[in-house]
Order: C-alpha cells, then sequence, then structure tokens
C-alpha cells in the first residue's frame, strides 16, 4: 500500500514565518550537544517544513525509544473501547497462572490505570530488578517486588509498568502490538514499515524499541491533534485523545531534576503534559509534540543528552512564529527555508581516505582495546582493517560477531549491509585512524580510534544505546531475524 502524502504547504499560507524556522534550523546546528537527524512541521493539517540530516533520509525508520509507549497506550484505547480489558482491571487478574505466588497487598492492588499512568507505587525505576527476578517473565519479576507506596499515589517512570500494560494487551488480543494495531491504527493513517524490538519473552516491548520514519509519526500527532479523527473518520475511541493526555498523576520533582519544567506538567496515559500541549517522547531527543493552541504537530528525531534544550529551542523560535492569519510578502523567506531544508547535513568526521605513509604497516593490522579494556556494554573486543580494490574496510568484532564497516572516500559512505550505517572519518596523521559510525535506523554514533604505534583502540558512543547489547541489533528488527 503506498500511502497518500501528506498535504503540504508554504509556511506563509499557513501563518508560520519561516524566518522563525530558519531561527530554529540555526539553533539546532548550533548547538554541540545536540545533534538533529530530522523535523516535520505541520500547521492547520499541512506539512510546512520537512528536513532530514544526511545521511539521515525520509524514508527510513528511526528508533523512538519511550515515544513508543505512545502507541501502547493507543493500542489499550482500541483495547478499553472493544471491552478487552478495563482500567480498574488488577494486573495480577490477567497472570492466573502466577497470582498465588503474588501475595503483597499493593502489588495485588496495583490497576492497569495505575501501570498506564506510571504510579504504580514504586519509588524507582525497576527495569533491571523486573528482568533480573524473572528474565522468562519480567511481569511476574515486576509484581514480586511490592510498591513502597499506594498504587496510584506517587509518579515514577519506570518501564515495567509499560511493559505489564504491553504484556496484558498482547494477552487478551492474541497479537504483537502492531499485529493489532495495524488494521486500527497503521493502516488507515497510511503508516507501512513498523518494526518493534520483543524481548525474550516474544513480546514486543511497549516501552520502546518501535521503528517509525518521521513521517509516520507526524501522522500519528496530527490524529491526536484531531481528537483521533482521519480524513473525516473517527479511528480512536471517542473521548479516548482527551483521558489519554490529561494530567493523571502529578510528575514535579519526580524525575530528580529541577532544570526540567516540560517534565514537571504531569503524565497521562504514556503521554506526557508540555509547558505547551502535550506530547510523546523517546531518549536522545525523539518528540512528537501535539499543539493545540498552535494547531501545530511537531516531530524531531535527534541524538542528545538534552532534551529539555530542544524543547526550549522550539518553545523559543517556533512558537512566535505560528501567527493568527496567512502572512504575505513571505516568498523570499519561504524560499530560503525550502532550499535550507534541502541541504540539511550532518558534518562528517575528517580524515584522509588513506594512510598518509606507511600503508603497508595498516594493512591487514589488528587492533584489540586500549588497555585491554572493553570500551562499551557491547563487548566491543577488536577492530581489524583490510585494504580492497574499493578502499579499507574495518571489521568490528563484538562477543565472537564481525561488523565490516566500509571507510570510504570522504563525507559519509553509506552501506545497507550488514546493516543500515554510514561511516566518515580517516587517518588524522600517519599513526592514527579515526572514523565515525552512525547507525542509520537509531540516534546512535559509535566514534572509534586506532593508533598504529600500541596497535590498540578506543570506542565511545555518543549516545549510549539503552536496548541493543549487540552492534548488528542496532537497525530495525527484521521480520524472522
Amino acid at each position: 500500500m503506498t500511502a497518500r502524502p501528506l498535504p503540504s504547504s508554504t509556511p506563509a499560507a499557513q501563518g508560520v514565518d519561516a524566518t522563525g524556522v530558519l531561527a530554529l534550523l540555526d539553533a539546532l546546528d548550533a548547538a554541540p550537544d545536540i545533534e538533529p537527524h530530522s523535523l516535520m512541521i505541520l500547521r492547520h493539517g499541512h506539512v510546512v517544513a520537512a528536513g532530514w540530516w544526511a545521511p539521515y533520509t525520509p524514508e527510513r525508520p528511526h528508533l523512538l525509544y519511550s515515544l513508543s509507549k505512545s502507541f501502547t497506550s493507543t493500542a489499550a484505547g482500541f483495547a478499553l473501547a472493544e471491552g478487552l480489558i478495563g482500567l480498574d482491571d488488577t494486573v495480577v487478574s490477567h497472570f492466573p497462572e502466577f497470582e498465588a505466588e503474588i501475595t503483597d497487598p499493593r502489588s495485588r492492588a496495583m490497576l492497569v490505570r495505575h501501570a498506564a499512568t506510571m504510579s504504580s507505587g514504586h519509588l524507582a525505576e525497576m527495569v533491571d530488578t523486573a528482568y533480573g527476578t524473572d528474565p522468562a517473565e519480567p511481569v511476574r519479576g515486576f509484581l514480586l517486588h511490592p510498591p513502597e507506596r499506594d498504587p496510584g499515589t506517587v509518579f515514577t517512570y519506570n518501564q515495567p509498568a509499560t511493559y505489564s500494560l504491553a504484556a496484558i494487551l498482547q494477552k487478551v488480543t492474541g497479537q504483537s502490538l502492531s499485529d493489532y494495531l495495524r488494521p486500527r491504527l497503521l493502516d488507515p493513517l497510511g503508516i507501512g514499515e513498523a518494526a518493534w524490538l520483543r524481548d525474550g519473552t516474544g513480546r514486543e516491548l511497549g516501552f520502546s524499541g518501535l521503528h517509525l520514519t518521521t513521517d509516520a509519526v507526524a501522522r500519528f500527532g496530527e490524529l491526536y491533534l484531531r481528537d483521533g479523527v482521519w480524513e473525516g473518520r473517527r479511528l480512536l475511541p471517542e473521548g479516548w485523545v482527551g483521558e489519554a493526555t490529561r494530567a493523571h498523576v502529578p510528575t514535579a520533582g519526580r524525575m530528580g531534576r529541577t532544570d526540567i519544567p516540560d517534565w514537571d506538567q504531569g503524565y497521562g496515559i504514556q503521554f506526557w503534559r508540555s509547558r505547551h500541549g502535550f506530547r510523546g517522547d523517546g531518549a536522545y531527543g525523539q518528540f512528537c509534540l501535539v499543539l493545540p493552541e498552535q494547531d501545530a504537530v511537531v516531530v524531531t528525531t535527534a541524538a542528545t543528552e538534552r532534551m529539555q534544550a530542544v524543547l526550549d529551542l522550539v518553545w523559543r523560535h517556533l512558537l512566535p512564529a505560528c501567527r493568527p492569519a496567512p502572512l504575505t510578502g513571505a516568498d523570499a523567506a519561504d524560499a530560503a527555508l525550502r532550499e535550507r531544508l534541502a541541504g540539511l547535513a550532518l558534518p562528517p568526521a575528517t580524515g584522509k581516505p588513506a594512510p598518509p605513509e606507511r600503508a603497508e604497516d595498516w594493512a591487514g593490522a589488528s587492533f584489540t582495546p586500549y588497555g585491554g579494556v572493553r570500551p562499551d556494554p557491547r563487548g566491543l573486543t577488536g577492530v581489524a582493517l583490510d585494504e580492497g580494490p574499493d578502499g579499507w574496510t574495518a571489521t568490528l568484532t563484538d562477543g565472537g560477531r564481525r561488523t565490516g564497516l566500509r571507510l570510504g572516500t570522504g563525507g559519509w559512505t553509506v552501506s545497507e549491509e550488514p546493516l543500515p550505517v554510514a561511516v566518515s572519518g580517516g587517518w588524522t596523521d600517519p599513526g592514527t585512524l579515526e572514523f565515525a559510525a552512525q547507525f542509520l535506523e537509531t540516534p546512535h554514533r559509535l566514534v572509534i580510534t586506532c593508533t598504529l604505534a600500541d596497535r590498540a583502540f578506543r570506542a565511545r558512543w555518543r549516545t549510549e544505546p539503552l536496548n541493543a547489547t549487540r552492534l548488528d541489533r542496532l537497525r530495525a528488527p527484521v521480520s524472522g531475524a
């Protein structure tokens, strides 16, 4: 099925001052700790700006991290309307096979609504505890650890709460989340590929792991902006948008920081309230911002530890650019924005495409972790170089698996196999090779430096992968893999 493109328009025709969007782009590009990957802005139902920073491209899915939760929420909305679950069901009632083991009154009192609103009563993130207690059934591992407070009385951002909701949905529907959502949400919105990571139980995670294109997330945001109606047809149950996106539980001060005001506005059913509108968001800058007052949707994918800074820039530059009526005399600004969006690109790592001298020493050379210490949790143990007719290849070994990266001859060199990745960089001096590997279906960049004198390498992540335990899994999951 080929999706009908979203309606598009000039910014001015939809009352958006293109100079404000240009200022936002300037600010994103100037921030050394924000690496933007895509931006899409809709106003009055029209795409007024869309751009991808090369080597990222429109057709690629991108790992959404916890923005996945808002899609799990949507599945819950459908299941509620179909009578498959109730918000006042106890969580344990959906798992009678181990109900006898769950004896703590608070664990037994936890409702589906508590799991859905991150108000299980626990005071700390429980994901490692749940999986560590029972990897074969993390819901059991979660419920075996009693909440410190009564469910419903306190917010704690807690992955197993969402996981439990997702597990219930997959149990009562007999389908994966993505299969359940396909005829109800994804196909009606014109969303094609949707890939969701699974854990050892075979379930889709629910709390993370969904890979979608920026366009798909924009369609999702537009559906929520329109109160669940798409092209004149109601998709979401009436009243669901208001219920899912209102503040069910206060969050002020519960994230352990005082400098993130957009996380202090309250939490809904797997949606955050914001200082402006509401949002789904995921680690490192994956945002779907729904702004009813501006009649706008803003979607970003990115790699940054400073997610509040991204929101601050949107509020500072984009909100004032949304005007109450179409603009006149703005053709030059609109044209400048089109040109800017077409030329967005991440700066490649620098370096020469071949050793400036002693090439024979580099050919076939192997490198071990500097100081003998594995540099990251994926267990990267070796780097080997080979020269071929098409240039140089670096082969990374982690956990006995080998991933070959073609170094290329300048700029970003994109490969699809063994996984979608772009590589840039090269020799910075006769004894040093440094290259960056951008895993194109994720936010993540790995930078590796090899030194010939030591036959050693160092590796560092710009942003640390949270789900993948192996390099070859830094991609959208492949069916059957």
